[in-house]
């Protein structure tokens, strides 16, 4: 190992092994190193020595933050940055020049060596400039295809206030086929530093093959254009295999950048489209004035057709030097015949969209039933239906564990499985209908429909409510492990950026991501609790930012018809304008829809640009609740069976005869209502909106209740007769999931929920006196469902510390004295006997088991003793899910609703045009 990089190692070796150099360029050197912390293999760039001293430590933390923040598919992002001091080593003494003089060589100082460094991912691959020696022309599809993608990556950061000021060949890397910019950092640090200062040292900003005439000049205000001229130059290299300009020595270089016209493309290459060519001369443009002004134009100029880029007559390359080349004056001529020919095609072209809309919505729709053969029915358990945008493939997850994807073509009497896909949901097609993406075991994976070959794309990624958006721009948005970020990722694979996380959110966590067309942005939920209370939202890709649309609703999707589609957990799917510029619903929402299975907010639908659909139709289970009374024997006895709802919570009152429960009344709006047992009126008592889990007071005259609203949540309180206004009884900075009230009346007890894993607590605040809250149970694991027993001294609750949810109790509220289990094969949700001599709780198999409990002279529980299958109820992973009688002989279980009316079994319903009749229903 040379001394370079052994002081380098020991400055670095608290977080990093540095293994070798990598390469070293004219402003540093780069070392492949082992990022100790994630065990990942990092490119560290370390700044040459000169340019660190005429930057500064200071100028290059504060410049290296502002590229730290560009999350784009096409920038290589940045991991850390710093300065690093090795101990133990001497240094060179450099010149004042900033050059070692050779009779110093052999000085040495005892100071430490002193590194600006920043850190990057390495990337498997080449630059695009080892791709140029090898091959010397790419291919024109491959050229333009690079030239639109770093195109894409420089309008993000100028949109972002940054100009690369070094673009070219060395700093475009090739990671399975697609660009990634490196190298903002340096150039923007480097060039606060003002130009005299570089010049002291020997060194430019810019390399003279790419440096725009400007920045040959030295003005010292470069704009975005400089960075279009330089990508031009780039373009020009990979279409010509030789860049504009060049000559023996840099100065004869700037020479020509300054006056000569660079030569047209196609007498080097005649089979380079005039397009291309016009649009490559136009980013040569000496005046930045005469360029395009962003490099989004750029890439439209690049790929579009001919005639659309020759009906730029503005943007013509001008005569340069007194001539005009030939190609140039027939380019010309032609312009003059074309424009009254673009005039019509260019109508014609604008209202394509409108014609193929209207031709899809002209068709007659038609319905009907479809098997899927021997594979059963898709799985209910997870979103499990995609559709291919051509609508004649229906991808589907089946119902067996750990099953897999299965595709059914339109034509085809059964569906084929795909080999490795087990374990797969959330199966998305890719925009061209090549590929399907999928989430199986924590990694967002994909599969070659007409081949079966299969491809990880990143890791850490959530399933169940989680799921990808597959955009038009060759990116996928994908949901967190933990549900608390949205990230971007290459349809290609690669390293995961965060698009979005929930910061300001107050700890709620996404799901169901879809895609907006043009990469506009994504629509995503954001839900509490596993998704018992959720909200759309959309994320505005160009500005990074989200916004509210609708409260309480489910999935979504944009259509090329103009309309958001959603779902309510009703099984009702609704459609409303939406403007795709302004993300804002401009209109009111029509039903389209009914009877679409719906499961914790996402549908078991799928439709396709062609203007097919297909959906799960059938009773929706959490619709279709009634509440039972169960005997410790397990026999059932329906309560009222003149009602039902979708009940998400409920309890009964200290007497027995009223229940009060969280009612979603149709549209998905969660609010308290009070049930007279056994036949009396169903009064609705809150009207937030949000209001679910309720809890009486002692004395049975009020509830309290979790009231969510945008980012936040309290514990309100009511008088059960409706006879006062709510009452704020308790705000936390946390998110509020479940609450409990002590028998005596002197504690409300609450669950909180941080939106990351392990963050659910436990947490104590009395209603009277000091009110400061208190730290019952507080850990890194999963707290949930806390149960205060009946004389006040006993804290039962469930925590995952084991590797799996158990029930603990714990003296209160003094919970540091002890803890003991209780469950011993998994269990959750405890109750207390209203004697305090039982505790009843729910294992793993949905069985009830009851516990004795003796507290003299200390605290201890019997052997359980099961009771019965609880299976069949309805039951809540993150709440109670039963409560007892005064008596303590009966349970109280909420149950699907089996037989009412001609309820028809799950079915796969496919309607081909359905376009049409989604016409006729906004027009009624």
């Amino acid at each position: 190992m040379s001394a370079d990089i052994a002081r380098l190692a020991d400055a670095l070796a608290d977080h990093y092994r540095v293994e070798r150099e990598l390469g070293a360029g004219g402003m540093a050197t780069v070392y492949l190193a082992q990022d100790l912390k994630h065990d990942r293999k990092v490119a560290i760039k370390v700044l040459r020595p000169e340019l660190a001293a005429v930057i500064g430590a200071d100028r290059f933390l504060t410049e290296i933050k502002t590229t730290a923040n560009l999350q784009h598919p096409h920038i290589l992002p940045l991991f850390d940055s710093g300065v690093a001091a090795a101990r133990g080593h001497e240094s060179r003494v450099a010149s004042p020049d900033g050059r070692n003089d050779p009779t110093d060589d052999e000085t040495r100082d005892p100071r430490p060596a002193t590194f600006l460094y920043y850190v990057m991912p390495f990337v498997e691959g080449e630059t695009l400039r080892d791709r140029l020696t090898r091959e010397k022309q790419l291919p024109i599809a491959d050229a333009v295809r690079i030239g639109t993608e770093v195109a894409g990556a420089l309008d993000y950061a100028h949109r972002q206030g940054v100009i690369h000021r070094d673009i070219k060949p060395e700093n475009i890397l090739l990671h399975d086929g697609r660009a990634l910019v490196a190298d903002f950092g340096i150039a923007l640090a480097a060039s606060r530093a003002g130009s005299t200062r570089m010049t002291e040292t020997g060194m430019s900003l810019g390399t003279p093959h790419y440096m725009s005439p400007e920045q040959a000049m030295g003005e010292r205000e470069i704009t975005a254009r400089s960075d279009v001229y330089a990508l031009g130059c780039v373009v020009y290299e990979m279409l010509c295999g030789e860049p504009p300009f060049s000559g023996p020595t840099a100065q004869a270089i700037v020479a020509k950048v300054l006056t000569e016209v660079p030569r047209p493309l196609t007498p080097k290459r005649h089979t380079i489209p005039p397009h291309v060519e016009h649009a490559v001369l136009v980013a040569l443009e000496k005046l930045p004035a005469d360029r395009y002004e962003t490099a989004a134009e750029f890439a439209v100029a690049l790929g579009r057709s001919g005639v659309e880029a020759w009906g730029r007559t503005d943007a013509e390359p001008q005569p340069r030097g007194g001539t005009t080349t030939l190609a140039v004056t027939r380019r010309r001529r032609w312009l003059k015949l074309l424009v009254p020919v673009v005039a019509v095609v260019g109508t014609i072209l604008a209202g394509w969209g409108w014609l193929r809309v209207e031709s899809l919505t002209n068709a007659p729709a038609t319905w009907q039933y479809i098997s899927l053969g021997d594979s059963g029915t898709a799985t209910m358990a997870a979103p499990s239906l995609a559709l291919s945008p051509d609508g004649k493939t229906l991808a589907f997850k089946d119902n067996v564990v750990n099953g897999l994807l299965w595709v059914k073509r339109q034509n085809a009497l059964d569906p084929v499985a795909i080999p490795g896909t087990n374990r797969a949901n959330n199966p998305t097609f890719s925009p061209d209908g090549e590929w399907l993406a999928f989430v199986a075991d924590k990694q967002l994976k994909k599969v070659r429909v007409s081949s079966g070959a299969v491809a990880t794309l990143v890791d850490s990624v959530a399933g169940g409510f989680g799921g990808a958006a597959w955009l038009d721009d060759g990116t996928l948005i994908y949901v967190s492990t933990d549900f608390t970020r949205l990230r971007r990722v290459s349809a290609a694979g690669g390293v995961g950026t965060v698009v979005l996380d929930n910061a300001g959110l107050q700890g709620l966590g996404f799901a169901y991501p879809t895609p907006l067309p043009k990469a506009r942005g994504v629509l995503f939920q954001a839900c509490s609790s596993g998704c018992v209370t959720m909200s759309l939202r959309v994320l505005d890709l160009r500005t990074g930012t989200q916004k509210l649309l609708l409260s309480e609703v489910g999935q979504s999707w944009y259509l090329p018809t103009g309309q958001l589609l959603y779902t309510r957990r009703d099984g009702v799917v609704l459609a409303a304008p939406f403007d795709l510029d302004r993300l804002e619903l401009t209109g009111v929402a029509v039903p389209v829809l009914d009877r679409v299975l719906v499961f914790f907010g996402f549908a078991q639908l799928a439709w396709s640009p062609s203007g097919s659909v297909v959906y799960a139709s059938g009773e929706n289970r959490s619709n279709a609740n009634v509440m039972v009374r169960v005997s410790r024997t397990g026999g059932v006895t329906p309560i009222d069976t003149a009602w039902s709802g979708r009940f998400s919570s409920f309890a009964l009152s200290p007497d027995g005869r009223r229940l009060a429960m969280g009612v979603g009344a149709g549209t998905g709006a969660l609010n308290i209502w009070v049930k007279q047992l056994e036949r009396g009126p169903l009064t609705r008592l809150s009207f937030g909106g949000g209001d679910r889990r309720p809890v009486w007071s002692p004395d049975g005259r009020m509830i309290a209740f979790i009231r969510d609203t945008i980012g936040t949540s309290v514990v309100a309180g009511r008088f059960a007769d409706g006879s006062r206004p709510d009452t704020i009884l308790l705000r936390l900075s946390r998110q509020l999931q479940e609450v409990d009230w002590s028998r005596d009346g002197r504690w409300l007890i609450v669950r909180t929920d941080n939106g990351t894993a392990g963050a659910g607590d436990i947490v104590g605040v009395r209603t009277s006196g000091d009110t400061t809250p208190v730290e019952l149970v507080n850990s890194s694991f999963t707290e949930l469902n806390p149960a205060i027993s009946p004389d006040g001294r006993w804290l039962a609750y469930a925590s995952n510390e084991s590797g799996q949810f158990e029930v603990y109790v714990r003296p209160f509220p003094n919970t540091g004295d002890g803890r003991w289990q209780v469950s011993t094969e998994g269990g959750g949700g405890p109750r207390w006997s209203p004697d305090g001599r039982e505790l009843f709780y729910l294992d793993l198999a949905s069985r009830v088991n009851a516990v004795p409990i003796s507290v003299t002279p200390s605290f201890a529980a019997g052997a359980l003793r099961p009771l019965f299958d609880a299976s069949g109820f309805s039951v809540d992973n993150f709440s109670h899910s039963f409560d007892l009688t005064p008596d303590g002989r009966s349970f109280i279980f909420a149950a699907p609703r089996q037989q009412v009316g001609a309820t028809r079994p799950t079915s796969l319903v496919r309607v081909d045009h359905w376009f049409r009749d989604l016409q006729s229903k906004l027009e009624q």
